[in-house]
Formats: C-alpha cells, structure tokens, sequence
C-alpha cells in the first residue's frame, strides 16, 4: 500500500511539475490501522490548517501548497505527533493506534528528518530510568554519563547527515531534539539529586556545570511549540527562580515554602528575558496554571494577587479566560461544595450525570486514558486494592482522550465491571471541571458533596 501510494503520488507531481502553482508542493498521507477519529488534523504551532477524513480503507491524503518550511504536528484525536515539512516532500506514514508512537514509520521525500525525530522521541523516554539513576551521582560524575548519552545522539545525527541531504533548519530541528532533551535533565539534577541523596541543601555546582546556558536560545519562535524546548524552557526558569531567591531573598520567603513569591519570580524572569511574544505568553499561562493547581488551597486575596500580575504581562485574551475559568474551577472543587454537573457515557451508550453516580454512598471518580497503557495497568491494579479495602466506597472510572469504541474494546478485554467504568466525550470540559492535571488525580465525593476534589488514588487512601 505505502509503495503504491508514493508511487501514485510521484507520477502526480512528475506530471504537473512543468505546469507552475497548479499542484500542491507537499504531499502528506498514509494510513492509520485501528483508528480512534474519523480525522486527521494538521497544525502549524497552534494554528489549524487544514483536516482530512480518513477513507474506508483508513488512508488519508494532505495536499498542501505554498506552506512554510517548519515544524508542523498531526493530530489523530486523542494523539498527536510532530511533523518537519519541506517544499517538494512526498511523506507517507503507516501506524497503529494501539502502538501510536512506536509503530509509527515515515517513508517518501521527507521521511528521512522526521524518522529521525521520532527516533530521538523514543529514545529520550527508554533513556528515563537510566538517567533517574544517574542523580544521586556526583556533579562531575553526572554530567560526564549525559554527555556520553548526547554524543551517541551527536553521532546519529552526523550519519543522518552524510546519506541524506538536510535543510539547515531541518538541521537545527534535528539538534535541538538532542540538545534541550539533554539540558533538560541538567536543570533538573540540583532538585533531583537533594532529593535523592537526601542532603539538606542543593549540591554546590561549579559554574561549568551550566556551560551549556552559553548556547541556548531563550527566543526561539521556530522551537516555541516543540516540546523537548518548551519543557527546557520551564526547568530553566524554575531552577534560575529558585536559585537567585536562595540568594538574595529573606529566608522566611524562600522559594520552597512560600509559592506566591517564587511564582512572581518565574514571572519577572520570564518578562526581563524573554522577547518573543507567543513564547512569553504561554510561558506565563504555564507558570500560572502550575502555580494555581499547586496553592489550591490559597486565599483569594493571594491567588487575585498573582492573578492580576499574571494578567498585566500576558498579552494573549484567551489565556486570561482560560486561567480564570481554572481558577474557578478550583474554587468549585473546594469541600462542602456540590460536584459538578457534568454528563459521560456508558457502555450502551447512554448519557449518565456524575451526581447520578454520587448520590448512594461515598464515592470515588478516578482517571484514565488509553493512551497511557503503564498507567492504565498500575491504576485498574490499584483500584481493585482499594475496592477491597474499602467496601463502602463505589469506585468510578472516567475515561479520558479514547475513541468511543477502544473505549469498550478495552473493557471488554480487561473484563472491567461495565456498571462503574464510563467514557468522557469532551475531554476539555472534564478536565477543567474536576481539574485533571494528572491521571493520579481523584475526587471523592459523600452524596454529591465534595469531600476532597484533589485527592490521589495512591497518597489518599
């Protein structure tokens, strides 16, 4: 199939190439087996830009004409992935959902660059453990096995390049997947390795240590979208924040006790370092939702405090909307209160009230997603524990981010108790209402009433 679509699409193009701006400059299709969506949605950063239905056969073709040379990302709802486009590719992908990241494989004009950052992808998360391993190690030590790990990455990346010609910003993509994946682990070690050692302060670091700050750049409207970087880019402002309030405030507001004041640091930071319009807005909603999630528990003189220094920066509307409905959110989580009236769906396909759910005896909402098969075997392992425990609890599974029908494939198959597992259509709406900042996250509620709306099924039972 993929060898009879390239070839289709080549003697397409072959055969209108002479006939200027009639054929599109870039091909993007494929097909996707056990799909979840009916669509394929294709983005620049943030923007939409175009969307396509996958046929019976579950192929799907962008023709794409007179687009920017860049990082792109695809969408397959509940995943996504990134793409590198270039004038003149011809890019075919063949996946399973079921093994979204891993099965997925580029062929064509193109494929080369994009093969190689799903490579880069794969490896960093293989590369996890080894490199928890590596904090309760000293300094020198640490940074010593993190560059032996890069130059690998470093060397990969050279072979690429001598088989196959690379744009100079393909290039820089390419690095930048090696570079801020690596950075990011060395922002990281201070925290991690106090942590681990136990030690009561963070390791003294000579000033070698950060050398790689030297190269980095804090106003890259290319890499703003690109995970590996925006990732860096809070590490980073996290660990300047921490250390310059160490230093130069009072040891009553230090960072680790008092949020307020570490926040309106990462926000002073990130205002007198960071030019870059769209990178500085979503670096400030970031810092605000993590700081609101984290002091839930706040007063509302505090929170409107870094609210409305949160709003004087950010020049994105929609962010402004978005924290203070969050905000809200919060507030309406808060014990005593009513649990929100929200609908899911059952395994028949019915529309069910979560209050319809909560209204018998003390209950448990807890979280998962298809996408995340790790978690989902720990969590329907631990609930199980949990039933057992504590008999008068009813335990309810809201799925999140799965088509409809995986959705009951995977209960059917794990044998699931259909009569408290249920699936949330709109993912946006759920997770603003009970505030899902991650999948440990549970609400417990006694008749309707919110007991603890920031629960977690492994630290609150």
């Amino acid at each position: 199939m993929i060898r009879l679509l390239l070839g289709l699409t080549l003697l397409s193009v072959f055969a209108c190439s002479e006939k200027s701006g009639e054929c599109p400059s870039v091909f993007f299709g494929g097909e996707i087996v056990n799909p979840t969506s009916e669509y394929v949605v294709l983005y620049r950063n943030d923007t939409y830009i175009d969307s396509v239905k996958l046929d019976e056969g579950n192929r799907f073709a962008f023709n794409l004409q007179g687009i920017e040379e860049g990082l792109y990302h695809f969408d397959h709802n509940p995943e996504l992935q990134y793409l590198y486009l270039h004038e003149g590719d011809s890019i075919l992908i063949r996946l399973n959902t079921m093994e979204f990241d891993e099965s997925l494989v580029f062929s064509g004009n193109g494929s080369e660059i994009n093969n190689f950052l799903i490579e880069m992808f794969l490896a960093y998360e293989q590369e996890e453990p080894l490199v928890y391993s590596y904090y309760g190690l000293e300094p020198e030590v640490f940074s010593k096995k993190l560059d032996s790990l890069r130059l690998l990455k470093l060397k990969q990346l050279d072979e690429l390049t001598a088989d196959n010609q690379i744009s100079e910003r393909g290039l820089a993509l390419a690095k930048a997947s090696i570079d801020y994946n690596s950075y990011i682990h060395k922002e990281k070690y201070p925290f991690k390795h106090k942590w681990k050692t136990g030690e009561k302060s963070v390791h003294d670091l000579s000033p070698s240590f950060y050398d790689y700050r030297n190269n980095i750049d804090l106003n890259s409207s290319e890499l703003t979208y690109f995970r590996p970087y925006f990732d860096f880019m809070k590490y980073h402002f996290g660990n300047l924040s921490y250390m310059s309030c160490m230093k130069s405030c009072d040891n009553e507001e230090a960072p680790v006790s008092e949020l307020l004041h570490f926040n309106k640091h990462k926000l002073k930071l990130v205002d007198s370092l960071v030019q870059e319009t769209e990178l500085r807005d979503i670096l400030f909603r970031n810092i605000a939702m993590d700081y609101l999630l984290k002091e839930r528990g706040a007063t509302n003189m505090e929170c409107q405090i870094f609210i409305d220094k949160f709003r004087s920066l950010s020049s994105n509307e929609t962010h402004k909307e978005e924290i203070t409905r969050l905000y809200r959110g919060i507030q309406n989580l808060q014990p005593k209160n009513d649990l929100p009236d929200l609908l899911v769906t059952d395994m028949d396909n019915n529309k069910v009230s979560l209050k319809a759910l909560g209204k018998q005896k003390k209950t448990v909402f807890y979280f998962w997603s298809a996408s995340q098969k790790r978690h989902f075997k720990n969590i329907i392992g631990h609930i199980a524990k949990l039933q057992k425990k504590y008999p008068d609890h009813n335990f309810v599974g809201i799925n999140v981010r799965t088509g409809f029908e995986q959705w009951t494939n995977i209960i059917e198959e794990n044998h699931l108790d259909k009569s408290n597992q249920y699936h949330a259509e709109d993912f946006k709406e759920i997770q603003t209402a009970m505030i899902i900042d991650n999948l440990n996250k549970c609400v417990i509620v006694n008749d309707n009433q919110i007991v603890d709306g920031f629960a977690s099924v492994y630290g609150s039972f």
